[in-house]
């Protein structure tokens, strides 16, 4: 896991290279462009999945402790 989270930011520039470079074709730079967008989206999806998760447990927890 280690290893991927550290050639995810070559993947991200190379993506990047890909989407604003003039000498792509414009299907290669709109695919590379999906990717990016994709990506952010699951990211963000994630992020706020962890955050509900994270609410869920600290209310579990305070009615835990509240019925002792």
């Amino acid at each position: 896991m280690a290893r991927l989270q550290q050639v995810c930011s070559a993947a991200v520039s190379t993506l990047l290279k890909i989407m604003v470079g003039p000498n792509a074709p414009a299907s290669v730079r709109t695919r590379a462009a999906n990717s990016v967008l994709d990506h952010s989206k699951q990211a963000i999806e994630i992020e706020d999945v962890e955050v509900r998760v994270a609410a869920l447990e600290q209310v579990a927890e305070v009615r835990k402790s509240g019925e002792r």
